[in-house]
């Protein structure tokens, strides 16, 4: 309807172009808001104050002549001139009553659009490092990154979901390291193991599977292994000595048998996190290796394309990117003075190969601590050709875990915190998607488990999916009754829905795909939880006021076409945060 009543406004302002009221160049920015007074009409408009410098002329001046040329419709009862200029619509009920139809015809398919067709699209998210279970800070960013997947889909782009698996660099070797030392426990060795391993009873089954796949194959003797190392901490440096048990590793096992121990752990893990996701309702297209950069020289292709560019130099030793050329506060190296290339180097390669798989937009989920990489990748783009535009970054703050008043600490490190896992089996996928995704991805968040476990109102989710269930209720109490809903009799009776709750819940019905394109296009998954949660407080209201299972089968039938039209829209708009419609509570 909004767009109905822009395009009634622009061809009134054409019209008075073509008069010569309005310069033929004149340009209408042209909003549409609903009204929060229903006395002063549905919609409203700030055309003629948007105007007024450009016409040279006072807002109600502008607004007087605009209604004076609008087109008739029949969706336009009237419209009214309020304050300094704003044009008021009232919206006729016939139209009003026309959304249900429209819904009960459209079904999965009400909201979607086709924005987006076209156009190829990205979305890369989680891509926590596979050295331990997600847990529920990783939790927000799969919740928000599906969401906005599934939005951009509904929006007609073709949407790719990839998680990008780091698989190399010194925290996976960390990980092989202390699988491998925890392998020689199993296998009877007395090694004190380091401060800085990973600590968690993940390793220790990790390590146990490989010692009964492998055997005695890779145990070599506790003297030999810890022979010469730096001090571990408190006495020693807890880095020197994790890196020389590393190197240890290596030398001892060779290439071959060090591969055996490092696959174990990533394969273990990242198959662990693929479970927990898909049992969180997320799933990828793609999963892209770190590693395969590097085994396809991609790394040293993306830094050659810079060195051909000018953009990279040499300094101490090292090859430096010279990412203050392009709004960076400081160059970067990109390969060091040993001849390792760095982090950043993988991911600018990795950005690359995105781009030059067709990509037109790129949207990277990433967490907040990731703010200071957003300029210098940008930079990268921008000297490789590629507009830095193309990239879109969405920093999500982890949410923060309360158990009562206690704050829950996390550290993959040390073993110490709730998985992604526990936080489902404790509160439900239900309502872990639809918590993570309540507030805008950069704001802090608190996660309440006691509330995400309530069965009240004042559980979103729960008040939500309580709405469907109670109306797919009412389907199952008509059949008992032997009035089973006729769809075309309550069609051909809308009229007779004239209750001011069934017009605010028609009104909130049709404002459903102006949130998903608005949703969509700002990456906003909070706008349709926020809109689920006003539309199924509108429902419960309906219900506590109106009765359904009635004699007068024309009005029943008529308010079960808007009940079931709710429903649609609710299933719709859960789905699109990746929650379930039950048919029954």
């Amino acid at each position: 309807m909004k767009q109905h009543i822009a395009d009634l406004i622009q061809q009134a302002i054409d019209a008075l172009k073509t008069s010569g009221e309005f310069d033929a160049n004149l340009v209408a920015n042209i909003n549409i808001d609903n009204t929060r007074d229903k006395t002063h009409g549905d919609l409203a408009s700030n055309v003629a104050l948007t105007l007024a410098k450009a016409a040279r002329r006072k807002p109600r001046d502008i607004a007087e002549l605009i209604c004076n040329h609008l087109p008739a419709s029949p969706s336009v009862v009237k419209t009214e001139i309020a304050g300094p200029g704003f044009i008021n619509f009232f919206i006729s009920q016939d139209a009003t009553q026309a959304v249900v139809g429209k819904v009960l015809a459209a079904a999965d398919a009400y909201g979607r659009n086709n924005a987006g067709a076209g156009h190829k699209v990205q979305v890369e998210f989680v891509s926590a490092n596979p050295t331990g279970p997600l847990h529920v800070g990783h939790g927000r960013g799969a919740a928000y990154g599906a969401s906005v997947s599934n939005l951009l889909a509904a929006a007609g782009y073709e949407v790719q979901r990839e998680y990008y698996v780091n698989d190399a660099g010194r925290q996976m070797n960390i990980l092989a390291a202390s699988v491998w030392l925890r392998y020689l426990q199993q296998a009877g060795e007395a090694i004190v193991f380091p401060s800085n391993g990973y600590q968690g009873d993940y390793v220790n089954d990790i390590a146990k599977q490989l010692h009964q796949q492998a055997g005695v194959r890779l145990k070599h003797s506790a003297a030999a292994v810890m022979a010469d190392l730096h001090a571990d901490a408190p006495e020693g440096d807890k880095e020197k000595h994790i890196d020389d048990l590393i190197e240890r590793a290596q030398n001892l096992l060779g290439a071959d048998d060090y591969g055996v121990v490092f696959d174990a752990g990533l394969d273990s893990i990242r198959d662990d996190i693929k479970h927990d996701l898909h049992g969180f309702g997320v799933d990828f297209e793609n999963w892209f290796s770190e590693r395969s950069l590097d085994q396809g020289e991609q790394v040293e292709r993306a830094i050659a394309k810079l060195q051909e560019q000018g953009n990279v130099y040499q300094d101490g030793g090292a090859l430096w990117f010279r990412s203050t050329d392009f709004g960076d506060d400081k160059d970067r190296v990109v390969k060091r003075d040993n001849g390792q290339t760095t982090y950043f180097a993988s991911d600018i390669a990795y950005h690359l190969n995105k781009f030059e798989r067709g990509f037109d937009t790129v949207i990277n989920v990433w967490g907040a601590d990731h703010h200071g990489y957003i300029t210098r990748v940008k930079a990268a783009l921008q000297a490789l050709g590629i507009d830095p535009a193309r990239l879109v970054v969405k920093l999500v703050q982890f949410a923060i875990l309360y158990r009562g008043q206690e704050r829950v600490q996390m550290s993959t490190r040390s073993g110490s915190f709730v998985t992604l896992r526990e936080l489902r089996e404790e509160v439900g996928k239900d309502a872990s998607r639809f918590f993570y995704v309540t507030r805008k991805a950069e704001q802090h968040m608190d996660f309440d488990l006691e509330l995400a476990k309530s069965e009240s109102k004042d559980n979103p989710v729960y008040y939500i999916q309580y709405a469907h269930a109670r109306i797919c209720t009412l389907i199952r109490k008509l059949a008992g009754k032997d009035m089973a809903w006729d769809q075309n009799q309550g069609l051909a009776q809308l009229d007779k829905l004239t209750e001011t709750a069934e017009i605010d819940l028609m009104q909130q019905i049709e404002r459903y795909p102006e949130v998903i394109a608005n949703a969509a296009s700002n990456h906003e998954p909070h706008q349709v939880a926020h809109y689920l949660k006003d539309l199924a407080s509108n429902f419960h209201s309906y219900y506590n006021a109106h009765r359904m299972v009635i004699d007068d089968a024309e009005l029943r039938n008529a308010r079960m076409c808007l009940c079931m039209a709710a429903r649609q829209v609710m299933a719709n708009g859960l789905q699109l945060l990746g929650v379930d419609a039950p048919e029954q509570m």
